[in-house]
């Protein structure tokens, strides 16, 4: 091989042959011909790659489509092992009922010998990249076939007693060859859920059926119904998954866990409560490969941008993110945390839970039966000589009074409130009981958000929205705007949305406003005097954003409440 890979670099140019040589012998006897080239840091992989095409007489394909990988393949090669191997298989150009094994490693016979025993086919070798072929197993087992229904069937005759047997950890949910039924139809619920983009999914029993309900950017949609005779066990699988207890029933459990498609790693938090046809569960999903969004991600409009850059500089006081559940409140906190993330700071949070893991910041699970509130976390942490504090959610006025203490002893402190607006947070901050002049000194902004569904790139459309709507919005119709809605198409499952972004209401506290929280003012005073200096209310960055296109009238319509 070594001969005719350097005859082949003579005759192609695709390599020098005399450095190719010198290589190779300095290498030899440190494996095989392919793994010492493939590490070699003077060859790129898809070069090295095509010499061995020229050399085999193989086909070289720089691209695969998931188009290409017959059916034979994914049903009979797990996922798990086409991963390990980094192979795949797709359609001969030729119908000869040969089946095209495309290797990024060209030299192993071994695995291909075996997808010909595992699909009984005959096959003929191509290469690839590692990259193209790790990209395409993905997406072809994601696209294959639904077995819901199917093993749907199977389970109505099972019971509790065979479930035992049947609840071995499925570590990729790609993977479902030789899968015992029940494992196949809970990793298929989960990857369908992953596959519209789901953050959560809902398994409802009723009298006579259970419907699987997943949320998809914030709305709630009836998927899929099942006869509920498979309710013990779908709920027992998730019980087992999540490390929960699968004899308890009758009281609500919390449980965590994580499963992987393909390349990506997805945390999942259980809860179940017993309804009066059996139990309810729900699995918020965290998808870890999304990664942390960076402040310029979130949606903000460039002066709001401004406006968060500067205050994330300042070396203490006390900024709320309010907005009711799922509205973003952690995400935000996240990228503000990241943008001020450095070796010269001390950075610490108290989360309940800790939904993603930030590199350099030191994360503190919030553990109520064992004592450990948001209150007695916070007094240890300010021992930890921290520069910024991020507590997940204030939700007493022990909390409350700490929070607001730490930043006027020189801490930046993050924090999230449940009101409907910027404003609605000093009402709240002042009902639960802190003083008045502790808000006015401490506070330096508030945040209120929401989240509206983008309109769908792919099937975006020119619309007029009515008058009414327009009027509700606080703008006129002019010949100069442009109002666009979507059309609804595969790629948005018919819905004309794709994705979400934030709509926003910083409210920064200058001298009239801490004024107005010193004398107990009303939240609607308060408002109008941000107003007076400048805020945009969540509607008018609302109307920001139709204008720009990226959603609707109606969407921003729905999450937001009237001006005064």
């Amino acid at each position: 091989m070594k001969d005719l890979l350097i005859q082949t670099a003579k005759r192609t140019g695709l390599l020098d042959a005399e450095q190719l040589a010198r290589y190779l012998d300095e290498n030899q006897g440190r494996g095989r011909v392919d793994e010492i080239l493939l590490t070699c840091p003077f060859y790129t992989e898809d070069v090295v790659l095509k010499l061995f095409a020229e050399a085999l007489d193989w086909q070289y394909l720089p691209e695969i489509s998931d188009q290409q990988v017959p059916s034979e393949f994914i049903q009979n090669v797990p996922a798990t092992y086409a991963q390990h191997h980094h192979l795949v298989g797709v359609k001969s150009g030729q119908d000869d009922g040969e089946l095209t094994v495309v290797l990024s490693r060209p030299l192993d016979t071994h695995a291909l010998d075996n997808v010909s025993k595992m699909t009984h086919l005959p096959v003929r070798p191509a290469v690839s990249t590692r990259a193209a072929i790790t990209a395409v197993i993905d997406t072809a087992y994601q696209q294959r076939s639904t077995v819901i229904e199917e093993v749907a069937e199977e389970l109505d005759s099972q019971n509790l007693d065979q479930l035992v047997d049947e609840v071995s950890a499925s570590d990729d949910l790609l993977d479902v060859v030789n899968r015992p039924p029940v494992i196949r139809l809970v990793n298929d619920i989960l990857f369908r859920a992953l596959q519209m983009r789901a953050s959560d999914i809902h398994v409802h029993p009723y009298e006579a059926k259970i419907q699987i309900r997943y949320r998809v950017d914030g709305i709630l949609y009836d998927v899929l119904s099942l006869n509920r005779n498979v309710l013990p066990l779908i709920i027992s699988r998730i019980k087992v998954m999540a490390g929960m207890d699968i004899a308890e029933r009758r009281m609500p459990q919390d449980g965590r866990s994580s499963v992987r498609l393909g390349q990506r790693e997805v945390d999942l938090r259980v809860s179940t409560v017993p309804t009066s046809f059996g139990e309810r569960c729900v699995l918020r999903i965290l998808d870890k490969s999304s990664g942390v969004y960076r402040l310029d991600e979130l949606g903000l409009w460039p002066d709001d941008l401004k406006k968060l850059d500067s205050l994330l500089n300042r070396a203490h006081g006390v900024i709320f993110v309010t907005g009711p559940t799922g509205s973003g409140k952690s995400t935000s906190l996240y990228a503000y945390l990241n943008r001020i993330n450095s070796a010269e700071k001390n950075v610490i949070t108290i989360e309940d839970p800790i939904e993603y893991q930030l590199e350099g910041i030191s994360q503190i699970q919030v553990a109520t039966k064992k004592g450990m509130t948001f209150a007695t976390s916070l007094r240890h942490v300010l021992r930890q000589d921290p520069d910024v504090i991020m507590i997940g959610e204030v939700r007493d006025v022990e909390t409350a009074r700490m929070a607001i203490q730490s930043s006027l002893t020189g801490h930046l402190v993050f924090s999230t409130l449940h009101t409907n607006d910027a404003a609605g947070a000093i009402s709240r901050l002042l009902d639960l009981g802190v003083e008045p002049y502790l808000v006015s000194s401490s506070l330096i902004a508030i945040v209120a958000q929401r989240l509206v569904r983008r309109i769908c790139p792919d099937c975006k459309k020119p619309a007029q929205p009515t008058a009414q709507q327009l009027g509700e919005l606080g703008l006129a119709p002019t010949p100069d705007a442009h109002f666009y809605v979507g059309e609804g198409c595969e790629r948005c499952f018919k819905t004309g949305y794709r994705g979400r972004t934030g709509i926003y209401e910083v409210m920064l506290i200058n001298e009239r406003i801490q004024e107005l929280i010193y004398r107990q003012e009303t939240a609607g005073v308060i408002k109008k005097a941000a107003l007076e200096a400048g805020m945009q209310t969540l509607r008018m960055d609302g109307a920001r954003k139709v204008l720009a296109g990226q959603t609707t009238v109606a969407e921003v319509l729905r999450v937001t409440q009237a001006d005064m």
